[in-house]
């Protein structure tokens, strides 16, 4: 994957492989990268774990977006402030409203995908 593309973000990076309950009890088994000998390969399995990380947490705080502009949508009954918002996510309220309006923009556009 080249890493100066702009839309690197949007591709699908390496898996995310499922850790086993007694591999990640063990706190230096990350991934099985504790296993790799070769630098090279290590270098390379660590980086595509970074990308892997990054795009779900990119991807994460945009769904985070959309459940506050949901929640905070003045037609729901049950329509939280942002306040409400921000003790329910651990965040300030000018985040809350920040979050809003970012994915009021995104369920504008249809970036999400749904």
């Amino acid at each position: 994957m080249a890493e100066t593309e702009p839309n690197a973000r949007r591709l699908r990076p390496a898996p995310l492989l499922f850790e086993p309950a007694e591999a990640s009890a063990d706190p230096e088994h990350f991934f099985d990268l504790e296993s790799i000998a070769d630098p090279k390969e290590l270098l390379s399995r660590a980086t595509e774990l970074t990308h892997a990380f990054r795009a779900a947490t990119d991807r994460a705080v945009e769904f985070q977006a959309i459940a506050a502009a949901q929640l905070a949508d003045p037609k729901r009954f049950d329509r939280l402030t942002a306040a409400d918002i921000a003790e329910r996510a651990a965040w300030t309220e000018d985040y809350a409203k920040k979050m809003v309006d970012f994915g009021r923009g995104l369920l504008r556009d249809g970036a999400t995908g749904q």
